[in-house]
């Protein structure tokens, strides 16, 4: 190889390639255009080729240091830059991308809440007027057991906090992505039928409104209900409008098979997809968040029932105003 022809015709690309890092490194990488990022990507890939060939045909040491200084300012910029612009999107996202996402799905998520919520009240009617109702809903031990000891349940979380905090995460994340899920399935667990996309996720909330309903009609007639909305007002403000999400994310996929509108059912699906998808990232937040308060909050005896009031009603006033987030102009 003549290397002083070939420097001679590769220079160019080298001084390119340093003008562009230059200014990214000056003014960061939102200072270039896409042509330029892209233009910047592909020159580092040859200069990297350049330097290989260097090392192997005898090039000067110095050549040989300037490509490497070049290569490795050119990987910073391109790779490392690239990292951070994901975390700046991340950032983006939770700041503005999501309440967005809450904002525009708000119709569904009201669905599913009132669906949730008339499960709740049918719980309620009918646990109160049929007391074998209340039992074949939760079941005959745990009604007698929970009425003899007069004690709630949630004191097995006490003593094994981490343990517990995890499982109810999974717990509940599972039975969101079933609620998201749900807006699609063709079936239902136990029903060995085909049914409507959404039938599952509408199942879903009712069946869990009818247990919260029957639920609170147990603690009111064991005269334990200040006690159980205490444990349940902290992480309940952020892990029911969770699955509120979840459900509507789900009716959100069913609406886009059922009902596409002017588009295709595969193009709505996509369209839809997208935000389900979207508010699904939100909503395993959430629930992590709640979980940890779930486990390591909620259930100490040594807390006031009055603060974990207060403290409920300071994070569902909290997350209120921040789905109402807007993104400056």
């Amino acid at each position: 190889m003549n290397v002083q022809r070939w420097m001679a015709r590769r220079e160019a690309s080298w001084r390119q390639l340093d003008a562009l890092l230059q200014r990214a490194e000056k003014k960061g990488l939102k200072s270039l255009s896409g042509i330029q990022v892209r233009q910047m990507a592909s020159l580092y890939r040859s200069v990297s080729a350049d330097l290989a060939r260097a090392k192997s045909n005898a090039v000067g040491q110095a050549v040989i240091k300037d490509l490497q200084q070049l290569t490795s300012r050119g990987y910073r910029q391109i790779y490392q830059g690239s990292r951070r612009q994901e975390w700046q999107e991340l950032l983006d996202f939770y700041r503005y991308g999501f309440p967005e996402t809450v904002q525009q799905t708000w119709p569904y998520i009201a669905i599913a809440t009132a669906l949730f919520g008339l499960g709740g009240l049918v719980g309620w009617w009918f646990a109160w007027q049929d007391p074998a109702f209340l039992r074949s809903v939760l079941g005959q031990a745990f009604v007698e057991e929970v009425k003899t000891s007069q004690e709630l349940w949630t004191v097995s979380i006490l003593g094994v906090e981490p343990v517990a905090s995890s499982q109810i995460m999974i717990n509940n994340i599972g039975v969101s992505l079933w609620a998201m899920i749900g807006g699609i399935a063709m079936f239902m667990p136990s029903v060995p039928l085909l049914t409507p996309p959404g039938a599952f996720t509408v199942y879903l909330l009712l069946f869990n409104g009818l247990m919260i309903g029957c639920v609170g009609v147990l603690v009111a007639q064991a005269g334990l209900a200040w006690d159980l909305w205490a444990f349940v007002f902290p992480h309940g403000s952020l892990e029911l409008p969770a699955i509120f999400m979840a459900g509507g994310a789900g009716l959100l996929l069913a609406r886009s098979i059922l009902l596409p509108g002017a588009y295709r059912r595969a193009d709505a699906l996509r369209i839809y997809g997208l935000q389900a998808v979207r508010l699904l990232y939100g909503i395993i937040t959430l629930l992590v968040i709640a979980g940890i308060i779930e486990g390591f909050f909620s259930p100490q005896p040594w807390i006031p029932n009055g603060l974990k009031y207060a403290v409920g009603m300071a994070l569902f006033i909290g997350l209120v105003q921040y789905c109402r987030r807007q993104r400056p102009a």
